[in-house]
């Protein structure tokens, strides 16, 4: 399953050149000669080579920040985990291409309409890498870590808490969650998911109504909820039922692989995977030398100096991550499990958040510095769920005059500094939150404030700087009074729904955005009526124009999330519908040397 999880900027906006600050300038609004489509990739490269017995394959993750290392499915929350999980993790389920279930996966999926339920039976032979069966028991776990507020878990979404009993389980109030059966005992092979409601995702993976991943109890059972994601056996050694296994970690900077002999689909093909952070500013230069076999996050602002890097396919697919700009309009409130909204924020009044959206040119900066691999963003779902569903909307494109307009009738009032005031005839100053990646993210950052202030806005970085990509997430999560708004990223899960997003009980809903009518839209794309798909897309549609209008959160870019793979790979593909990403599980090569292809 493609889960939410949040990105670094480095991946999706990498530092641009100086000259950004000059870019669209001289113009006033966006046209239609600005406006770009992007580059499409193959999904695979087909080598007909025959593949050598074994090999080694290292792989690089562009990061300029050290990777946290939360190897756990129900407790990681940003990309990097993610793509450093790879080879080893798997889902439980398979799906195909349009992230619809099949039966292909470790384990399947029985819906019962009427007994609102779901029975999930794992298959024969499906082990962890320390040889013991993936049992009923680790299904249930993995809820309990989830849900457990020692954890404090970011995927504890009100999405999950359709299931019976996971409420009283997280509050307290009962030891286990009674809507999580297992007719066959704990080391039996099915469980029993009992919902209050059944929804119209649920054959859909990444539908956020429930886990598509197992924890094992044996080995992690005897450590304490609150100690666990900083336990070496989630940091160092983990395990996971996927092809390969982690044989070592070196904190921050590399994860090795080692082939997972009790994997249930047979051994995979390597002897070794090497995953490695590797900066922006080197990658390139590491691949004209052949040192990666494959790239995950190559920065796009220089895709034309390695798009054509000889002995490198370069494979893609539409991302399902956009960055964005957030508000932030309120707190999360922990004793009630909720976010908060403010209807005193400084940034509450919509016409100036419209304002700060029509003020970029996001269409130049696509244009101009991402080579045809970035669009800019109309709507918060992106293309990629197809056109039934991706709101035919606008968006924000480069409009000053509007912006101004917006600003005058709202009552922010220009002094003869030429910034503008509150409508209270108060300083205004907004400060501005985004992260560091790259040696020009700051001149990046100052196009954005050089924007704002041909509208009036004052804006200032919070701390003065673009801030690294953990410590900006931890400012973000936890409402630092020196963000007024921000530029952030993630990934979505597998399917359209914003639930787990924008809801009032979203932990992730990181602008604390909360109105009457946004709850009743998603309540609308995820309530019985949408088990009509004609219904449901309508109401994602609905959800995506009133989001528009509100602009709590504004999308900037879309992208082709695109992965330069080394000649001598055999069966590399980034079909969504591929196990573990790349394709782990069948992944060779043809040759021992990178150098040579």
């Amino acid at each position: 399953m493609k889960k939410r999880s949040v990105l670094g900027m480095i991946t999706l906006a990498t530092a641009l050149s100086i000259t950004l600050v000059a870019c669209g300038s001289k113009s006033s609004n966006s046209s239609s000669s600005t406006a770009n489509k992007a580059v499409k990739f193959p999904v695979s490269y087909n080598n007909t080579a025959k593949a050598v017995k074994g090999g080694n394959v290292n792989v690089a993750v562009v990061d300029d920040s050290p990777f946290k290392g939360v190897f756990n499915e129900e407790l990681y929350t940003d990309q990097y985990d993610y793509d450093y999980m790879g080879p080893a993790s798997e889902s439980l389920f398979a799906y195909n291409s349009k992230f619809k279930f099949n039966n292909n996966g470790a384990a399947t999926l029985k819906q019962d309409n009427n007994a609102k339920t779901i029975t999930i039976t794992i298959k024969p032979n499906v082990k962890w890498s320390d040889g013991q069966p993936v049992v009923a028991r680790d299904l249930v776990y993995a809820y309990e870590i989830m849900a457990n507020k020692g954890t404090k878990s970011q995927r504890y979404t009100e999405s999950l808490q359709n299931i019976e009993g996971l409420t009283e389980y997280h509050d307290g109030k009962a030891d286990s969650i009674s809507g999580l059966t297992m007719p066959k005992g704990d080391n039996g092979n099915t469980m029993v998911i009992h919902f209050k409601q059944m929804k119209p995702s649920f054959n859909t993976s990444g539908n956020g109504y429930f886990l598509e991943n197992a924890a094992p109890y044996h080995y992690l059972h005897d450590i304490a909820f609150n100690k666990l994601e900083s336990s070496d056996k989630v940091r160092k050694q983990p395990l996971f039922f996927g092809p390969y296994k982690i044989s070592k970690v070196v904190a921050g900077q590399s994860v090795q692989y080692t082939p997972n002999k009790y994997y249930w689909r047979g051994a995979p093909k390597l002897d070794k995977i090497t995953f490695e952070n590797v900066s922006s500013a080197s990658i390139t230069s590491a691949l004209k030398n052949h040192k990666y076999d494959v790239v995950y996050g190559m920065p796009a602002d220089s895709y034309n100096e390695w798009k054509n890097i000889s002995g490198y396919k370069n494979l893609g697919h539409q991302s399902l991550a956009y960055n964005y700009l957030g508000f932030k309009l309120g707190k999360w409130d922990n004793s009630k499990n909720e976010n908060v909204y403010n209807p005193k924020a400084k940034m509450a009044n919509k016409s100036l958040r419209q304002a700060m959206g029509y003020a970029l040119n996001n269409d130049e900066v696509a244009a101009k510095f991402y080579n045809g691999t970035r669009t800019r963003a109309t709507t918060l779902i992106p293309p990629v769920f197809g056109k039934d569903v991706h709101a035919n909307i606008n968006g924000y494109d480069l409009n000053i005059k509007k912006a101004n307009s917006l600003l005058d009738k709202a009552g922010y009032k220009k002094g003869k500094d030429g910034y503008r005031t509150d409508p209270n005839g108060k300083k205004l100053t907004i400060h501005f939150a985004t992260m560091a990646g790259g040696s020009t993210a700051q001149p990046l950052a100052q196009d954005y404030i050089q924007q704002w202030k041909k509208i009036g806005l004052r804006v200032k970085l919070t701390t003065g700087r673009p801030i690294e990509f953990n410590s900006f997430y931890d400012k973000i999560q936890n409402d630092d009074k020196n963000v007024d708004v921000y530029a952030a990223a993630w990934s979505l899960s597998s399917d359209p729904s914003p639930m787990d997003l924008f809801s009032q009980k979203a932990p992730f809903n990181y602008t604390r955005f909360v109105s009457k009518k946004n709850t009743e839209l998603l309540n609308n794309i995820d309530g019985q009526k949408a088990m009509d798909p004609a219904y449901r897309a309508k109401a994602l549609i609905a959800w995506q124009k009133y989001a528009n209008d509100e602009a709590f959160a504004i999308p900037t870019l879309y992208r082709e999330e695109i992965f330069p793979v080394n000649k001598r790979v055999k069966n590399a593909s980034v079909d969504y519908a591929s196990a573990n990403y790349l394709n782990w599980a069948k992944l060779a090569v043809t040759s021992n040397s990178t150098a040579k292809n």
